[in-house]
């Protein structure tokens, strides 16, 4: 029988380096989950807040026909 291969002290560098790598990754893309969501509320209030306002500018003046 042959042995198994034994991993090398370079062997392990490299898997704690991708293993560091893969952890990195995942939480970027966790915050990125918590973030993009609060940024589409926040737009999304803003937005209702903006339509709510009672803007004079928006308004017609002096009775002119619509």
């Amino acid at each position: 029988m042959s042995e198994s291969p034994r991993l090398t002290p370079m062997g392990t560098k490299v898997a704690k380096v991708a293993f560091l790598v893969t952890a990195m990754m995942f939480f970027a893309v966790l915050a990125l989950d918590i973030a993009i969501p609060a940024l589409v509320l926040c737009i999304m209030a803003l937005s209702t807040w903006l339509v709510s306002l009672d803007l004079p500018v928006a308004r017609k003046h002096g009775g002119e026909a619509a």
